[in-house]
């Protein structure tokens, strides 16, 4: 993705500074102001910046399952036990993949243009030249609603030739994206293309995951050139080259870093988690690096202030998310029935510097998107709008679809929210003109990509959701009794406009 011209604002904000307090509702808006104040900008900067650092050091990424993300699991840990919190290292072992050069599909004959294409996750490496075969039930064209299950049964493959290689090509939809593969392989097949269903929304170059290692080439393209190919191939022989270059280590190891604090009920555990690492491509500093460095300064100054809270607080810094949320779904898997039952909530900052940005609040009652979280979600939803309501500051609901590291605990019934700045998705006009920023760009123009180094942050968007998540942190932290009904209903102080939430595609 190119790089958006956006002004970085250069001064650096104090969080909090020379802003009223919220009135009313319980929420300790005035008593938060304290931690607010002591949270800032330039705070949260200096772990961005060690961040950048150690991905300077280390081939330009801190990615799980490399020394990138060792380092920066170190750091965190060396910072949160100078502050006096008991810090373990919760090492869990994940499956590795990176691509060592882009995918390349070319079409050989009739001689053609090379397309745009992508190595799916845990693709296969290879080299094939071979005869393009499409799925028998594609659903060309399209139906205006998703109804494709190309490629989803064995028998939806004619079985491949026996002397010479063949690629499916299968259209996107009905199950994940490694059914298809199988199902392909299964038939015979040497290589795989995955297109787009076609809808609005499910047409552009296709990117996705196989969940899991796989040994023959996967790779994607968009509704138009899938189904351009698709139709092509009907009429007369068409031969493509597939070539795609990765590894994959079935048995590599990572971490959680879990620091709790020394105060605060045991039985009444509040996580506050956002991801470590970033993807093999880049160094992760707005994703995610923003909201662990977010979380980090939180950490440091509710220590350096000594604040009370009700609840334990547990700072939670989550290996592999990118791999698939697999450390915070093996954090939530490993806790015993008793300690699932002392979470009294999950609060998940996952990306909050983005450079075009808005500032998200995940809808915990489902009230703008139609999915709620657990019973007190909608509770945790309000402390944030009201908090941004009450400075005078709009907030736009996003949808509460699991796609971050709160979905492991929603799964099981723990109270969830958060905040996020934005991701791939595309600022509209009614979002810039509240928010400020380019409508028609994406909210993070190096989302995923080598770009999302120190360059790639909003400094505005670090100190008003830093400012949020320090309000929340010490609000929900000091709440008494049930977290459901504590806080006050949601107020509308978002519109009804949901952005698109930051995770990995679905099938």
């Amino acid at each position: 993705m190119r790089k958006l011209a956006i002004p970085v604002i250069a001064t650096l904000l104090v969080a909090g500074a020379a802003q009223p307090a919220a009135a009313g509702h319980g929420h300790h808006s005035e008593s938060s102001k304290r931690l607010r104040e002591a949270v800032t900008v330039s705070g949260v900067r200096d772990h961005l910046k060690a961040f950048q650092k150690i991905a300077d050091r280390n081939d330009d990424t801190r990615a799980s399952g490399t020394p990138g993300f060792e380092a920066s699991a170190a750091y965190v840990k060396k910072k949160l036990q100078r502050a006096g919190y008991k810090v373990t290292e919760q090492k869990f072992v994940f499956p590795f993949f990176d691509e060592l050069a882009p995918a390349q599909l070319t079409r050989v004959s009739p001689a053609g243009p090379a397309y745009e294409t992508h190595t799916f996750d845990f693709s296969g490496s290879g080299d094939v030249t071979g005869q393009v075969v499409p799925a028998l039930n594609n659903v060309l064209p399209p139906t205006p609603e998703p109804s494709s299950t190309a490629g989803c049964a064995a028998a939806d493959f004619a079985p491949a030739s026996a002397t010479a290689p063949q690629i499916a090509l299968v259209q996107r939809g009905g199950c994940d994206f490694a059914v298809k593969a199988a199902n392909a392989k299964t038939a015979g097949y040497d290589a795989v293309i995955i297109f787009n269903e076609g809808q609005p929304g499910r047409d552009t170059l296709l990117t996705g995951t196989l969940g899991g290692p796989f040994d023959l080439p996967v790779v994607g393209l968009s509704f138009a050139d899938g189904s351009a190919l698709a139709t092509a191939a009907a009429a007369g022989a068409v031969t493509l080259r597939v070539v795609t270059s990765t590894f994959t280590d079935p048995n590599a190891t990572t971490s959680n870093i879990i620091a709790d604090s020394r105060g605060g009920d045991p039985n009444r555990v509040l996580v506050v988690g956002a991801h470590l690492d970033s993807v093999t491509a880049g160094p992760g500093i707005n994703d995610n690096g923003s909201g662990s460095a977010t979380i980090l300064e939180i950490a440091e100054q509710v220590s350096r202030l000594k604040i009370k809270t009700s609840q334990r607080l547990r700072f939670a810094f989550w290996g592999a998310e990118e791999a698939g949320l697999l450390g915070s779904e093996h954090y939530v898997a490993n806790l015993s029935a008793a300690e699932q039952s002392k979470i009294y909530a999950n609060l998940n900052f996952d990306m909050v510097g983005s450079p075009n940005y808005v500032r998200f609040v995940y809808d915990g009652d489902g009230s703008d998107t139609g999915t709620a979280g657990p019973d007190g979600s909608g509770e945790i939803e309000a402390v944030f709008t009201d908090y941004f309501a009450a400075q005078g500051l709009a907030s736009d609901p996003t949808a509460f679809d699991g796609r971050s590291d709160y979905g492991p605990f929603i799964a099981v019934g723990i109270p969830a929210g958060g905040l996020f700045s934005g991701a791939e998705g595309v600022k509209t006009e009614e979002q810039a003109a509240e928010y400020g920023g380019t409508a028609g760009e994406p909210y993070d123009p190096c989302y995923h990509e080598a770009c999302d180094d120190i360059s790639n942050l909003n400094n505005r968007s670090l100190s008003e959701l830093g400012d949020a998540a320090a309000h929340a942190v010490y609000t929900v932290g000091r709440l008494k009794g049930d977290l459901a009904g504590a806080a006050a209903p949601a107020g509308g102080a978002g519109g009804a406009s949901s952005g698109g939430s930051h995770g990995h595609p679905a099938s």
